[in-house]
């Protein structure tokens, strides 16, 4: 492990007496990080969150419009004068399996699959309904149910009819809708309770029934060594929040801690001879009752300061316990234990064995007598007071004593030297499982060195292209999109970054251009009028504009005026595009440019030509929807021209399998395009002020809240000054395809993973724009999160 950034506060009060609270941190599957400090709160957070006080009051926050920097508290719930000790959303039934085995398959389904979960209450249909749970201090369990029609149902009760106090609580579920809460009362002499919930909704009140599940005392305390060594019980944890039956309980002093790792079992009853003679138990007739049994334990340890435990679904048995002596180590193996001496420990899941050791600052102990005298006046040592591991389990978020977050890789290989081959194929397995469940991969791009880009573009792409035409659609935009966050972290790839950019967003006028066009009839055959121009344009390979609109029906492009003179500026990107591509054959040679892959891509210039067939249609219809092309002639048909040519180049490419080079005379025509036409200049992505390329030489940074890190990336030289925008220069909305000026007076969103601006209030009252512009009100066309900008951006 090594310490990627550490983000500090600008002003820290001084206080003498400020006595210590327990801080929480949380990481969503989207990256984003939320936690508390004892200064003050910072909103880092999924799309919807949960935050519970001291009084009782539980609240849902959601994020404002959209924007990962603006939130806003839209319901909640309240046990008045109850501290809320445990809370969890309940769950929605979707469970992902990996299969770390058949890591080298190539059918996603073998490596990915769905277990059967029942979500914790369902609505008519089966749809899981959203809700939370709290335990509170006094031990009574609250819930919550969101209605569709935003309705909070809330119901409270005691765990068992003996309440107790509860100073430790963690919730987890079962595969079979039941929720498990499991509680201490901070005292290792006391027992480790464990309660089945299960929530019903009757007659539109939310019902609550408990039972008492098998209670467990920790191995230490029955330790005659160690029977009050560790009096109290400081940490409680389900190993995963969908696996009920391992949890993970840690004992303390005021110097050392104990870890014990604990599983339910189903054991067999053993039935007396006497009750066997009379009635015989054969087979799988012997009584059965659960009982918590010990996996593993540590030996003494010093003062455990936090826990983060994995969030990767590997789902491990009994049985499993020979990986941990195995030489073949996986990050979601390991679960995080943070010490006061300022060390963080990786260790196995199930055995207890170490695997990883980050040793911090303050963890160095010092040897001699004046150091030991300096620290005993300085105060105690900084150590992490909250973790939370990521959802791919290759970072490590740490909140320590003075509200510092910092931020730490954990190499995939868990400090063993692997072979280049082994490292990225973890990688390539883990952006796999990003792919098909979306969480977002940011934190495996912490591991990706520049020489590792290129491999990695490839093998996914492969691995991609070897399943189903139907996954490969549902995935089509998102490996996309990673393969550009890839491509930006090598300067030998960089260019390719805008080529990936132009392709998400052809892609996306594509499908919104063809989803206008309407059948002339309603009883029209299955095919669609974008299948069918799809079909018409790989059928007729006429270089002849004219030719191949015949073929269509062209009563299925009419449109409203107003429609097809909004969608101009989409149109006019469409046009000024194909021209650059184009204008730029004769330089194929230089793939550092942007745009350089698209001549080889029969599929994107298939679409490009598909869209110009449709705009010429349009163009009959109303002529200033058409694209403005600036001709040294009057009497240049330029759509004509430039059809011609990229159908020719398409001719080139059509088919992957067979990829021949254009002809001189292809070539000879491109290089007359600048004396014909004005070529335009395309309004590339810039390089985004992300913080992942500043971490690629494994240098500690420091951040420090509320202050932008600066611009970050490559060196830039004059080969990316094509698609480099210089402070000043005017703004563009890279959705809608305005120019904003050089100093925006709209306010704006930009997204946290690809810099895309956009206006954050649409000026646009046509049905069709508002259409396109609903697409990206959730999220970037790459998946990316907004976040609000400020007025005056540069």
């Amino acid at each position: 492990m090594d310490l990627a950034y550490v983000c500090e506060w600008e002003k820290r009060p001084k206080s003498d007496h400020c006595p210590p609270i327990p801080l929480v941190c949380a990481w969503s599957c989207r990256n984003l990080i939320a936690f508390t400090t004892d200064l003050r709160n910072e909103e880092e957070r999924g799309s919807r969150l949960l935050s519970a006080d001291a009084d009782g009051h539980i609240k849902c926050w959601s994020m404002t419009d959209h924007l990962a920097n603006s939130w806003e508290n839209t319901m909640g719930s309240m046990v008045e004068g109850d501290p809320v000790v445990a809370l969890s959303w309940l769950h929605n039934g979707v469970k992902l399996a990996l299969h770390v085995e058949k890591s080298g398959a190539s059918n996603f389904g073998e490596k990915f699959s769905r277990v059967k979960f029942s979500p914790s209450l369902t609505l008519f249909g089966g749809k899981p309904m959203e809700g939370w749970i709290a335990v509170t201090i006094s031990g009574l369990v609250t819930v919550s149910l969101l209605k569709p029609n935003g309705q909070v149902l809330t119901s409270t009760e005691s765990l068992c009819r003996l309440r107790c106090r509860v100073a430790l609580a963690d919730v987890a579920f079962t595969g079979g809708g039941n929720i498990v809460v499991a509680t201490s009362d901070g005292s290792s002499a006391s027992p480790v309770q464990f309660y089945k919930v299960c929530v019903s909704v009757v007659n539109e009140k939310c019902k609550i029934d408990t039972e008492i599940l098998p209670s467990l005392f920790m191995r230490c305390t029955t330790d005659p060594a160690r029977k009050d060594k560790y009096p109290a019980i400081t940490h409680l944890k389900f190993l995963a929040r969908d696996m009920s039956e391992q949890v993970l309980l840690c004992a303390s002093n005021q110097n050392n801690s104990i870890v014990e790792c604990w599983s339910l079992r189903k054991e067999g009853l053993p039935v007396n001879n006497i009750f066997q003679q009379i009635s015989p138990v054969v087979g799988d007739k012997q009584p059965m009752i659960l009982k918590w049994r010990i996996l593993s334990a540590t030996n003494d340890l010093d003062r455990v300061s936090a826990v983060a435990l994995p969030k990767l679904p590997i789902s491990l048995t009994n049985t499993d316990l020979k990986v941990a002596n195995d030489t073949k180590f996986f990050p979601g193996l390991g679960l995080a234990l943070a010490f006061h001496d300022g060390s963080v420990h990786i260790v196995h899941r199930l055995s207890l064995q170490m695997m990883a050791v980050f040793h911090g600052s303050s963890s160095q102990r010092p040897v001699d007598e004046q150091t030991i005298k300096r620290q005993r006046t300085t105060g105690p040592l900084v150590h992490f007071k909250a973790m939370q591991l990521s959802w791919t389990s290759l970072a490590l978020a740490g909140i320590d004593s003075h509200g510092k977050l910092s931020m730490l890789r954990i190499s995939p290989s868990m400090g063993h030297v692997l072979d280049m081959n082994t490292s990225l194929r973890h990688l390539l397995f883990l952006l796999e499982y990003c792919m098909v469940t979306g969480y977002d991969w940011w934190d495996i791009l912490l591991h990706v060195q520049p020489n590792m880009v290129q491999n990695l573009v490839e093998k996914l792409h492969e691995e991609y292209t070897r399943q189903s035409a139907a996954l490969q659609q549902v995935l089509a935009t998102r490996i996309v999109a990673m393969k550009a966050s890839l491509c930006k972290l090598s300067s030998s790839t960089i260019a390719r970054v805008c080529d990936y950019h132009a392709k998400l967003f052809l892609i996306a006028i594509s499908c919104t251009l063809k989803s206008l066009l309407r059948p002339h009839f309603l009883n029209t055959p299955d095919k669609s009028p974008g299948d069918r121009l799809t079909e018409v344009c790989s059928k007729i390979t006429d270089i002849d504009i004219d030719k191949v609109m015949i073929n269509l029906k062209t009563e299925e492009f009419v449109l409203e005026m107003n429609t097809l003179q909004s969608l101009q500026q989409l149109i006019q990107w469409v046009g000024d595009f194909v021209l650059y591509l184009l204008a730029s054959l004769p330089n194929q040679g230089s793939p550092v440019r942007p745009g350089h892959s698209f001549l080889r891509d029969g599929a994107s210039l298939g679409m490009f030509r598909e869209l110009m067939v449709v705009i010429r249609i349009w163009g009959l219809l109303k002529p200033s929807c058409l694209p403005v092309y600036t001709a040294t002639s009057d009497t240049q048909d330029s759509m004509s021209l430039l059809f011609r040519l990229l159908t020719k180049l398409w001719l080139c490419c059509r088919e992957e399998s067979h990829i021949t080079e254009p002809d001189d005379t292809l070539i000879d025509e491109c290089c007359l395009l600048p004396s014909q036409l004005l070529i335009p200049n395309i309004d590339w992505l810039p390089i985004n002020d992300g913080i992942i390329s500043k971490l690629q030489n494994k240098q500690l940074v420091r951040l420090q809240f509320g202050k932008a890190p600066g611009l970050i990336g490559h060196t830039v030289s004059s080969q990316f000054d094509a698609f480099v925008r210089a402070p000043g220069q005017p703004k563009i909305d890279h959705l809608r395809r305005l120019h904003l000026g050089a100093y925006p007076t709209e306010e704006c969103k930009s997204c946290t993973r690809c810099g895309c601006v956009t206006m954050l209030k649409s000026p646009n009252k046509v049905t069709a724009v508002k259409q396109w512009e609903q697409r990206w009100v959730k999220n970037c066309l790459c998946g990316g999160l907004w976040r609000r900008m400020p007025l005056s951006y540069s």
